[in-house]
């Protein structure tokens, strides 16, 4: 009689459900008052909107955020599929369909031609195309990107940390790449403190720089003086 392994949940995964569940109930207050007022305001389509995606092994979920950016709203409203398995804290970004089978890399991604390819080994030129069934809710994508769906998307990520600094190596499409080939539970934390530092830097700054007062020279000089003097 064979006993079935059991399979253990990765330390990425069990980061994903503690921290992810942690956030999720710090949060909830806060999303329920921002799906209040936009309820108020009756959107059209309703407080969430509503995009497939790709997941872990090109799985097709779909993914809800509140229809809103303020306080990173839209972000935190998708905390749920973190604690489902459909989303990391951390990962590349979530592709559309559309975006998969084109090669993409979302908007801001460089466009590559489809290789409709299922073989297991993605070596580019040299792979041959094999017709394959696929289970139901999967999309089948290109072999340059199979990398992607060897991990979840993710919340956050490399790219969304990196990507502003306008240095050419720090092209989104290749950013996630390199977070899928070297990814471990250390980077995923600093990923994630980076991402809470940056907004609330620039919110202090902001605020700090609203309340300093901008006096120039001729705040301090007696009425009626003139430069002529």
């Amino acid at each position: 009689m064979r006993l079935r392994q059991q399979e253990w949940p990765s330390a990425k995964r069990v980061l994903d459900l503690i921290l992810g569940s942690i956030l999720l109930t710090l949060a909830a207050p806060l999303l329920a008052a921002g799906a209040l007022a936009l309820a108020a305001r009756r959107p059209s389509g309703g407080v969430l909107t509503r995009s497939p995606r790709i997941g872990l092994g090109g799985h097709l979920f779909v993914l809800r955020s509140l229809r809103t950016r303020r306080l990173r709203l839209d972000l935190l409203s998708r905390l749920p599929h973190v604690v489902r398995g459909e989303l990391s804290l951390v990962g590349p970004e979530p592709l559309t369909p559309d975006e998969a089978r084109a090669g993409t890399a979302g908007p801001a991604g460089p466009a590559e031609a489809p290789e409709a390819t299922d073989s297991a080994d993605p070596c580019g030129p040299t792979a041959t195309a094999t017709a394959t069934t696929e289970p139901p809710g999967t999309v089948t994508v290109p072999a340059a990107r199979d990398w992607r769906q060897e991990l979840r998307p993710g919340l956050t990520g490399l790219a969304q940390v990196r990507s502003r600094s306008g240095m050419p190596w720090d092209e989104p499409a290749l950013l996630d790449q390199h977070y899928a080939e070297h990814h471990w539970v250390g980077l995923d934390l600093a990923i994630l403190a980076r991402a809470v530092h940056t907004p609330l830097h620039r919110a202090v700054r902001g605020l700090t720089r609203r309340g300093k007062a901008h006096l120039s020279d001729t705040d301090h000089r007696r009425s009626g003086y003139s430069a002529a003097e």
